[in-house]
């Protein structure tokens, strides 16, 4: 039995659907991320979780009990705001220690777990100082404290690194990671930065208008994505429209000068999609010019102009010459390394 399950649960606000069919199991201690663009309905099916929406139909359990039915706040969830949702007449301790409160903790071991809490963040000694004398940073600690304080079954995340800068945001990752694993805690995140899911995430489930893409490891996701939307919203990738020449022995699949065998049941035209550090360059192969290459310290970015439209290329700077600006090119890759569709349709 899977430890949370949402079983086809859909939300509709009048006639406009937000989520629909949304199916998942999560196990116990795993890291799912919701990852997709803005009205996706990816925060819609977190507060469906939380209690702070009812579903239009389908069901929600914990541990095979009927979530729906128990009140937000017997639900035993953590939750973590984009917002972070502190209060500023608190201190780090009093906020952190609210719940506790309001769950009749007694006064010694709420100090305790308090005290526990903030260390783990990496807050101790800052018990006393109220989130306007804090750092962002500092403040996504004390949140992220309260919502573990209380010992949730699960952890809800709403974008919560999103206000950070660049820098913090990735350490902050880091440290999240870390935090979970120790603490083993079930923990599910919305975000719509694919670096922020690939980098915490056991799963991840990728949402559009509403609907699930696909649902796998990131790896899995971005190696080979379920559909066009899962391949251009998950990083970089370049799309070429091949065909089948049957007249060759064994059949090949072609695109422009390039060629590989062409996989069993692959028939008329289909669309190629290769990552752009996939791509090296050889002595045969699609034949492109290098319109413009650009270093960006641990690698080179090259935009290409091809005999079957636009790619971008991205090779690691190893020291090696690379080639200018201009030069006529030959773009290869291994069969392995890409992923088929229909042309038009999904993979």
């Amino acid at each position: 039995m899977s430890f949370l399950e949402l079983d086809r649960v859909g939300k509709s606000f009048g006639p406009t659907t937000a989520v629909e069919e949304f199916n998942l199991a999560v196990a116990k201690g795993e890291f799912i991320s919701f990852l997709g663009p803005s009205g996706c309905g990816k925060t819609t099916t977190l507060q469906m979780i939380a209690g702070f929406l009812d579903p239009s139909h389908g069901a929600i359990r914990l541990e095979g009990k009927d979530l729906i039915k128990i009140p937000p706040a017997r639900r035993g969830l953590g939750i973590v705001f984009q917002s972070y949702a502190l209060f500023p007449h608190m201190t780090a301790a009093e906020n952190v220690a609210f719940g506790l409160e309001m769950r009749k903790v007694s006064r010694a071991e709420c100090a305790e777990r308090v005290r526990a809490a903030l260390t783990l963040v990496g807050l101790a000694g800052y018990e006393d100082r109220h989130p306007r004398r804090m750092s962002g940073g500092q403040q996504q600690r004390v949140a992220l404290a309260r919502a573990l304080v209380i010992r949730p079954s699960v952890l809800l995340l709403d974008e919560p690194l999103s206000n950070l800068d660049a820098r913090l945001r990735e350490d902050m990752q880091i440290e999240l990671r870390q935090i979970q694993r120790n603490l083993g805690t079930t923990t599910i995140l919305v975000t719509h930065d694919q670096i922020e899911a690939m980098s915490l995430s056991d799963r991840i489930v990728v949402m559009s208008k509403g609907k699930v893409e696909q649902i796998g490891t990131p790896q899995e996701v971005y190696e080979r994505p379920a559909s066009a939307f899962v391949a251009q919203f998950l990083g970089k990738t370049n799309e070429f429209t091949a065909t089948v020449d049957r007249a060759a022995q064994p059949a090949k699949l072609v695109a422009g000068g390039w060629s590989a065998p062409a996989p069993a049941g692959i028939a008329g035209a289909v669309t190629v999609s290769v990552r752009p550090e996939r791509i090296g360059f050889g002595d045969n192969g699609l034949s492109a010019r290098i319109a413009s290459r650009i270093f960006q310290g641990n690698q080179w970015l090259f935009q290409c102009e091809t005999e079957c439209g636009p790619a971008i290329v991205i090779r690691q700077n190893d020291g090696r010459s690379q080639p200018e600006q201009g030069a006529a090119v030959h773009l290869t890759w291994q069969a392995t390394d890409m992923s088929l569709r229909a042309a038009g349709g999904a993979a």
